[in-house]
């Protein structure tokens, strides 16, 4: 059923507590993991920001080959990949450009007045992915 789960990470371990049950799921289903990273470049007037994305991309790159590497011991397929832009985008976008089953990822779980000031990239994927939306609160 779910054959290719995407797992949106965002570098926190907060992001990494959805991985535990992904794992299961694509064992039990014979799937894959696609880890997506989005990385996007805030810069300041004077700095370049060409060079600025080109570092967020490269740490990007780094911080999923390392976590590929503990994840591949369980022998399910991982693929990872970075999208540049913005977070909610760029998960939907990628879901449906290459026909994820399943999008799986951590929330904070906040609400009330802090849900509406910092929004929610999990809430904003939630209410716009054309495909199912695990939700895990992290602990």
């Amino acid at each position: 059923m779910f054959k290719k789960i995407l797992v949106p990470l965002d570098g926190s371990t907060l992001a990494e507590g959805i991985l535990s049950q992904v794992m299961e799921l694509a064992q039990i289903h014979k799937g894959e993991i696609i880890l997506l990273r989005v990385a996007l470049a805030h810069t300041f007037p004077g700095q370049d920001p060409i060079e600025h994305q080109v570092k967020v991309v490269r740490e990007a790159e780094e911080y999923l080959a390392n976590l590929e590497v503990s994840l591949k011991k369980a022998g399910v397929p991982i693929q990872t990949v970075v999208r540049y832009g913005h977070d909610a985008e760029e998960i939907i976008g990628h879901a449906k450009v290459h026909g994820c089953d399943l999008i799986a990822m951590s929330t904070h779980g906040r609400s009330g007045i802090s849900l509406w000031v910092l929004g929610s990239v999990a809430v904003k994927v939630l209410h716009a992915a054309a495909v199912p939306v695990l939700l895990c609160r992290a602990c």
